[in-house]
This record gives structure tokens, sequence and C-alpha cells, in this order.
């Protein structure tokens, strides 16, 4: 029986997090089990905003490439590919009214948000629609995203209805498999963002890392050891009930709440925790990074599979729209 076909993307613009990492990449590597997995590093939607300071963006696709295989992805069971080989990405356009774009809900809080780049532009006002066609071109059935993105798949569907519409069918309407997100706050209690400053890197140092876990924010209600404190409020409980155990999550509970371990005891746990998940993959880490022509075959062999399922819609769409 054939698997549905999924697809997926992150922006090369920067180090990989943990808000990455189970916000996405651990639901991603769960879905090749059930699907079959397109995974793209969209290095044109990074055009989008950093169209200005392109610099890195080569170095970021390899550096994003080799978290994704740490954290489990792999390419005998999924295509991890780059955006921008497969030219097909930057067709499909021609036939979107301009309002469906400018609704977009984060097309509006980005424009809002970021001041650091002009987005008065042709690129960013499309990504959307880029975005679209990056799942329609492989005739994607089902996009794992979070509950943020829902709007964007939702326009997905009503191009593919549009299109459909005017030629014939050709593309399916793709479904949204939302994906459940931990509460994982940045490390100063804030929401968690690269502009902050405020992440932890997939890359990490791992003395580095607990350097950054030491002088994570706390409760604020704790001013001095024995003051009792509260694990819901504290950024430090947050990312226990994400990379704990039970037993470890019981006893930060129970301690804190009680003053019976002090925050900084508490962050050692924390690093700890996280040693245990991160530390096997800092180490495979290093040797891909020693190996990176490694990892661009494989960008480059997932690309020129991604090319040939491209290249069949394609044809399909030229066929239904007699061009």
């Amino acid at each position: 029986m054939k698997r549905s076909r999924i697809l997926s993307g992150m922006r090369p613009t920067g180090k990989l997090h943990l808000g990455h990492l189970v916000g996405a990449l651990d639901n991603w590597v769960r879905l090749q089990d059930e699907y079959e997995c397109f995974y793209c590093i969209v290095d044109w939607h990074a055009l989008t905003t950093h169209y200005d300071s392109t610099q890195g963006i080569r170095e970021m696709i390899v550096d994003n490439a080799i978290d994704w295989l740490t954290a489990g992805l792999d390419p005998n069971r999924s295509t991890l590919f780059i955006q921008s080989h497969v030219v097909e990405h930057a067709v499909l356009s021609m036939i979107v009214p301009l309002p469906w774009l400018e609704r977009v809900p984060t097309y509006k809080e980005q424009m809002a948000e970021i001041k650091e780049h002009d987005l008065h532009t042709y690129g960013f006002l499309g990504y959307p629609l880029l975005q679209s066609a990056d799942i329609l071109i492989y005739k994607a059935n089902a996009v794992p995203v979070g509950a943020d993105q829902v709007a964007h798949i939702e326009l997905t569907r009503e191009i593919a209805r549009r299109f459909n519409h005017f030629y014939g069918q050709v593309f399916p309407e793709p479904q949204t498999l939302l994906t459940k997100v931990p509460k994982l706050p940045g490390t100063d209690g804030r929401k968690m963002s690269k502009s902050y400053g405020n992440t932890i890197a997939l890359s990490e140092k791992p003395d580095v890392m607990k350097e950054i876990v030491r002088n994570m924010v706390t409760d604020p209600a704790r001013v001095r050891r024995t003051d009792p404190g509260n694990p819901d409020i504290c950024p430090v409980g947050d990312y226990h009930d994400v990379f704990s155990d039970k037993n470890r999550v019981a006893e930060v509970d129970h301690g804190c709440r009680t003053a019976g371990i002090g925050c900084v005891e508490c962050k050692m746990w924390l690093f700890d925790s996280l040693q245990k998940r991160l530390g096997p993959r800092y180490e495979r880490r290093q040797q891909l990074e020693s190996r990176p022509q490694d990892v661009l075959d494989i960008l480059n062999e997932g690309s020129k599979k991604a090319r040939v399922a491209a290249g069949e819609t394609m044809a399909e769409v030229r066929n239904a729209m007699k061009v």
C-alpha cells in the first residue's frame, strides 16, 4: 500500500535550537515510520526576509542538515533536499488573488515585528504562495505544522481548489497534521527567539550549554535558598517537563515547592538531563562536521529525487493548462 506523502521545511537563517528539536524535528523523525517524507531546507524562503544579508546561508544549509541527521532523519527513509535545487518550486503564482496573500496572519504579524529588514517586497508578500508551491509541487497529502501555521495550509488548500476548478483535478488538498508542541520558553522566560538570544543551540558545546543553563532565569519568588518556589512558573521547570524523566520531574516539583533543593542544584539536574538526550548527538555532529561534503552529497541526492517528483507534477500541470 502506497504511503501518503508529507512535506515540511526549515529556513537556514541561523543555528537550530531546542525549540526546533521538540517543536518539529522529533515529530519529523516519528513521521518517517508512517509517511513518504519530503523534508526541505527552504533557502528561497530565507531570501524573503534576509535578501539584504545573504552571507552565511550556504554554511547554515550544511549546519542545519547536520542537526537534522543527528536528530534522526534518515536519508534512506526520507527525501532531504535543498529548495533552490528544484526550480519547479517557483511556479503556480499566476492564479492567486493578491488579497489572499495579504490576509495571511503571519504576514501581518511579521510586518509589524521584524524591523531590521524592509519587508515591503514582492518576495515577502509572496512567501505564503511559495510555501504553497513547496507543498503542491510534491502533491503532498498532509503537512506537519504547529497551530500558528494552520492559515498557511488553508491557503494552500484554496490554491489547490482554484487550480483544479480552472484546469481539472491535479492537486490534492493537503490536510493539516497538527504537531503538539511542548511548552518551552526562552532561557530568560520570554518567548524563545534567536533574536532575543535566549535559545540553546543543538550544536552547543557541553561546557557552554552548562553555563547557559546555570544562568537561566528562575522563579522570581525564590530570593533566598530557603524560599519555596513554584516550578509551574519557572523556565527551568518547563525544561525539566520536556527533557527529564518522570522521577526527576517529581523530585524537582517537590524539592522546589518545599525549598528542599536550590535553583543551582535544579539547573544542574537539568543539564544532566539535556546531556543524556543531546550528548550522543553532539558526538555524531562532530563526526559530520568533519565531513561536510558527505552532508552535501546527501542533500544533492535528495534534491535529485525531489526534482523527479516535482517534474512529474509539472508535466501534469502543463498538460492541464495546455502550455
